[in-house]
């Protein structure tokens, strides 16, 4: 077989080779099999980094059991807009994978996604808050499947190891959704560049790191990229650019120099699991048990004991433990956060920083961290834990996003965020989670955003609802719709429903 040409032109430049980048692809070659599309990515194979199960994603975020898609307003009522949001999304990232799988694009579905329980555990002063979250939410169809329960018996049903050796005098309550799922996005991802590589007009190049990126007079853009293997360089041109590469979007959207960039910086967090080494306490756990976060938290340390599936392989770890790092990525350099300011980002930066002490505070705890106190913190969770049972394991970089702010200077965003350019010629996906698990949902409003005058046509509509049946639509406010399509989508993906 021949090799494919490389290309010094492409429609489409790809940077980074994880969840995102994989989805708009897919979608994008699903929409107009006629775009070439080149994608580079610094390490040497897809979902190394964010997506790798490994690191940070893998839950299958879906607002079942994330106690902090709820927030407790001033006058003690939930707010569960956030919650309905990616509920919904997840509910469309599912059924993009349904139809893959159906038209044989995707393997079987096991290899990346399987049902496992998403539960809520708290104890003490947050079990009412638990169960005004439940009350709040168990009455939309989103999550009417949801149980509540501070019966002790009941409990050590649904997690026995949570419960033994608790003390019996400490009140306890959990929330419980058969519906949720475990996903590899490390799989996932990989499964989808597979298919695409085989295409004739798409090329991976892996070990190549992206250098530069400049506007052409002709609106176009012009890459430049290094062969980390060779250390040669070489330029392609492009119509349109997507920076997916995690917490390396920051550095390269600001190498674009677009007037949207501005003001964008970028705050990362990094992060340790314990990961369980004995195998009978590994198997009596099938769960994925949230709780809720220690104030001045960021989202990505909400304590969780996580049941996932790595390499065919049961697994469980508790984490993550949060920690500090001016690397953006968990293979990048400690001088990526210096070299992200700019004169238009430093005072959103320390404005954020002064405006978010708490959260500092917090990092230097956990950094200071002994494995004894390490384990007092999984102990909470598993009372009869012993370290000779768990082993260290770093997990993945999160850059949050800090961006202007006319009242306060500059704010730190706990979410995604895309930036793109005002004509659509280039976009980058900045922050964190819930990422993965709304990818499509993120990429439809890019391709809506960047893609304006082929999203509105009717061949491009009809596509997109034949790969998202609820396209379109909303399963927020259509019951109906929204049990058929988990019928569809548990049928396919061989989910519980």
């Amino acid at each position: 077989m021949m090799a494919k040409k490389e290309k010094a032109q492409a429609d489409i430049v790809l940077i980074g080779a994880g969840i995102m980048s994989a989805t708009l692809g897919m979608l994008l070659k699903q929409l107009n099999p006629a775009y070439s599309i080149e994608i580079f990515e610094r390490l040497d194979k897809a979902a190394a980094e964010s997506s790798d199960a490994w690191n940070n994603a893998g839950t299958g975020h879906s607002a079942f059991c994330e106690l902090n898609y709820t927030p407790e307003n001033e006058d003690g009522s939930i707010d569960i807009s956030k919650a309905i949001k990616i509920a919904g999304s997840f509910e469309e990232s599912k059924q993009l994978w349904a139809s893959l799988t159906e038209k044989g694009i995707l393997p079987q579905p096991e290899s990346f996604i399987r049902s496992i329980p998403h539960m809520s555990f708290v104890w003490g002063d947050n079990i009412s808050f638990l169960r005004k979250r439940y009350e709040a939410l168990h009455v939309h169809h989103l999550f009417s499947a949801m149980q509540y329960s501070e019966d002790r018996q009941q409990l050590t049903e649904w997690i026995p190891l949570v419960m033994e050796g608790r003390d019996p005098a400490q009140s306890v309550a959990a929330t419980r959704m058969d519906l949720g799922t475990d996903v590899n996005f490390g799989s996932l991802t990989r499964s989808m560049f597979r298919y695409l590589q085989a295409l004739e007009s798409v090329n991976i190049h892996f070990n190549h790191e992206v250098e530069d990126i400049e506007r052409q007079n002709d609106s176009r853009w012009l890459i430049k990229v290094r062969d980390e293997t060779t250390g040669d360089t070489r330029k392609v041109n492009a119509k349109f650019v997507f920076i997916g590469a995690g917490g390396g979007s920051l550095p390269l959207l600001l190498k674009s120099g677009i007037p949207e960039s501005k003001g964008y910086g970028g705050f990362p967090v990094s992060g340790q699991w314990l990961k369980c080494t004995n195998e009978k306490i590994i198997h009596r756990h099938s769960a994925k048990v949230y709780g809720k976060a220690a104030v001045g938290s960021p989202p990505m340390s909400v304590p969780h004991l996580d049941t996932r599936m790595i390499k065919g392989k049961q697994e469980l770890l508790f984490g993550p433990y949060a920690g500090f790092s001016t690397r953006f990525l968990k293979q990048g350099s400690l001088m990526d956060l210096p070299k992200s300011l700019r004169l238009s980002n430093i005072r959103p930066m320390m404005a954020a920083g002064l405006h978010n002490i708490p959260l500092t505070k917090y990092l230097i705890q956990q950094v200071r961290q002994s494995a004894g106190e390490r384990l007092d913190a999984l102990k909470e969770y598993l009372p009869n834990a012993i370290m000779e049972d768990w082993e260290l394991e770093i997990a993945g970089q999160r850059v949050q996003v800090i961006k202007k702010d006319e009242d306060e200077g500059g704010i730190l965003e706990f979410g995604t965020e895309v930036v793109s350019a005002a004509d659509g010629s280039i976009a980058a996906l900045l922050g964190a989670s819930p990422g993965a698990s709304t990818a499509v949902s993120i990429m439809l409003g890019l391709l809506k955003t960047c893609f304006k005058k082929e999203f509105a046509t009717s061949e491009w509509q009809n596509k997109l609802q034949e790969m998202i049946p609820s396209f379109g639509k909303s399963l927020a406010t259509d019951a109906a719709l929204c049990e058929k399509i988990r019928v569809w989508n548990s049928s396919v993906l061989k989910l519980v429903n």
